[in-house]
């Protein structure tokens, strides 16, 4: 390198596009003004480096002299010309690419998963985010995805959920109706099955518009059609529904098994205790109280800081609904926990002043609303335990049903005239349910098949007895199934033929003293006795367990047991799930999209429900990134250099 200070350096041509020319040029030649390429000259040290046509010399000097200005450097954009395309423009997705099919499809999932509408394809905020995640997509209209991609999405989660129900063992139904928002009447059926994992699963099957009344002829129509589109057998369907006298005779014209939501039977017992003239002039003032403090802030803002100088839990009064009798027992229970704090806000001058007719409950009044949550508690419980979906509930109605029945009998020293009248009320609504024969055929079974419950103490032993031949009987009619089930097998008092014996010296010397004494073939009653038998003799199962987990574990040793739990025990207790399922539509069908078809409503919930999106996006999202990376490296190339190996890059990333 020489020093070159007193001639003057040239800038690059402009066809030298790389950022690092801004640090480099040229002599002049002696004499003549055509640049000395044979030379390039650093403006920063005027050193003199040898020019072979490309810039990997000019890299490596500033990297090793100016390692400070060469991270200072940065790709410049430089105008182009009109007729001139860009590269994201010449590597535009078309929309027939497995890309842009792969990230229509995941928006289709964003739509239904998280409850978007249609348009949020055409808000501001997400066209951008698009737009910066991957600039060479189009983004579809709206009508695409209401009218091809989300209708596409729900053809294939629906063969998917078909495939599975047909692999279940028994299949139980839940419904339920409800109305949306656009004062339509819908309709709505969840299937319930174990897999082969003893693993409890509900998948809800379809909505469908009621337009007509909801007489029991219209539902047993809508429930056979059901049946028949999902390939279930009715003989075998068991439909779980509330107390609804057109859902019982729908069941009952339809001749299916049905089983009352033990929720409901709740319900209804609670109710009829709420509406007692003593309980009710109650209910009435705490409601009263709480409503105050909902309309004024003033008041909501003294209890606050009452709350906090008592040093009670930051909690907000709560007001009951009509249709759901727990939170009457909420609003009771939160009142007690927050007594003196609402005591204390309504006797302070701020409140008073907006508050004057306003006062809280006397000592008899608490005393009474104290006695009021003590008898509903045990409700409130039970409700909470057959909520649960994880685990059968089913199994759990008998034994439920019994101790509430128990607990609300007359005759317990100390109780108050308040709640005798209470307990009287909910033990004379529990009396007259699951009372015929095949309920409670139904309901001891499934218990007697839950190791929870097997030994059925809340029985008498006569109705003990009657329940293990009614046991014994599905065990054996079940026994005999499966073994005319099974090919090639002779079930005959002389068994299976005997292979021919080989001649050996051990034979030869003991054969005359130890003979082949086979084993008499039993009886499918007899076998399923003795399974039985050694099913009640083991342990019971803890309450805190699963069933579901020990049955898993003992398949091998129970195998016929195991098939009849799978029947009984895949049926739901109650039918929250299909209430669950009002919440979600709720969320659909806000005022703000009140003119979804039915068939849009049906997708969607269908959808939001059952479909699965993989967490295993980790490693695409690391290799994309690293690729788009080795993009930023490449965009210093030649314009086609460049598009061929981001070409290249997609290519890969698709394949993974």
């Amino acid at each position: 390198m020489e020093n070159a200070v007193e001639k003057n350096i040239q800038p690059a041509p402009s066809s030298f596009r790389a950022y690092v020319w801004a640090h480099f040029g040229f002599y002049n030649i002696d004499g003549k003004k055509e640049l000395d390429k044979t030379h390039v000259i650093c403006k920063l040290c005027k050193a003199k480096i040898k020019y072979f046509g490309n810039t990997t010399n000019l890299r490596t000097h500033m990297a090793r002299h100016h390692p400070e200005d060469a991270n200072e450097v940065q790709p410049k954009v430089r105008n182009i010309p009109g007729d001139q395309r860009t590269l994201h423009q010449c590597c535009k997705l078309p929309t027939n690419s497995e890309r842009a099919k792969k990230i229509t499809q995941s928006i289709a999932c964003f739509i239904s998963k998280d409850l978007r509408p249609y348009s949020v394809v055409e808000n501001e905020g997400f066209r951008y985010m698009l737009k910066t995640v991957e600039p060479r997509y189009a983004i579809p209209s709206r009508q695409l995805f209401a009218e091809k991609a989300i209708p596409l999405l729900y053809e294939e989660t629906k063969k998917k959920v078909a495939e599975v129900l047909k692999k279940a063992t028994r299949v139980a139904l839940t419904c339920d109706a409800w109305t949306s928002r656009a004062v339509q009447s819908y309709v709505t059926f969840i299937a319930h099955y174990i897999t082969d994992n003893w693993e409890l699963e509900s998948r809800v099957l379809q909505t469908t518009a009621i337009n007509e009344s909801h007489t029991a002829a219209h539902i047993k129509e809508n429930i056979q059609s059901v049946a028949q589109e999902w390939q279930l057998t009715t003989t075998d369907l068991v439909i779980v529904t509330d107390n609804a006298a057109n859902m019982l005779a729908a069941t009952q014209l339809g001749n299916f098994q049905h089983v009352k939501c033990f929720a409901h039977t709740i319900n209804l017992a609670a109710q009829r205790a709420l509406k007692l003239p003593s309980v009710s002039r109650l209910l009435g003032k705490i409601r009263r109280i709480t409503g105050f403090f909902h309309r004024s802030a003033t008041a909501n803002h003294v209890l606050k800081q009452k709350q906090k100088l008592l040093e009670l839990a930051p909690h907000k009064l709560t007001t009951d609904v009509a249709t759901r009798w727990n939170s009457a027992f909420d609003m009771i229970d939160r009142f007690l926990e927050q007594q003196p704090a609402i005591c204390a806000a309504l006797l302070s001058a701020e409140v008073r002043k907006c508050g004057a007719g306003i006062c809280t409950l006397d000592e008899t009044d608490v005393a009474n609303a104290e006695e009021v949550a003590a008898a509903l508690k045990p409700l409130k419980e039970a409700t909470n335990i057959m909520s649960e979906e994880a685990t059968p509930t089913v199994s759990v109605i008998a034994p439920l049903h019994a101790q509430l029945l128990h607990e609300t009998k007359a005759g317990f020293c100390g109780e108050t005239a308040l709640v005798r009248e209470i307990k009287q009320a909910i033990h004379e609504d529990l009396a007259k349910r699951y009372t015929s024969v095949t309920d409670k055929n139904m309901l001891h079974i499934s218990s007697s098949l839950d190791p929870r419950f097997k030994t059925l103490p809340f029985l008498s032993q006569d109705e003990q007895r009657l329940v293990d031949c009614v046991f014994v009987f599905f065990y054996g009619a079940l026994m005999q199934n499966e073994e005319l089930d099974i090919p090639n097998v002779v079930l005959d008092d002389e068994g299976p033929p005997v292979p021919k014996k080989r001649k050996t010296s051990l034979l030869n010397l003991l054969g005359k003293t130890f003979t082949n004494v086979r084993d008499v073939p039993k009886s499918a009653g007899t076998r399923a006795e003795e399974e039985m038998k050694k099913y009640l003799e083991t342990p019971s199962l803890s309450l805190s367990e699963d069933p579901l987990t020990w049955s898993r574990s003992q398949e091998t040793v129970f195998p016929l047991l195991a098939k009849l739990a799978k029947c009984y025990l895949c049926i739901p207790g109650t039918s929250v799930a299909a209430e669950r399922v009002f919440s979600t539509a709720g969320d659909i069908v806000t005022a703000q999209r009140s003119m979804l078809t039915p068939e849009h409503v049906d997708q969607l919930l269908f959808l939001q429900k059952n479909m699965y999106i993989p967490a295993d996006g980790k490693k695409k999202m690391f290799t994309i990134n690293y690729y788009f990376g080795c993009y930023t490296c490449y965009s210093t190339l030649q314009p086609n250099v460049a598009a061929f190996l981001f070409i290249l890059i997609m290519a890969l990333y698709n394949q993974l």
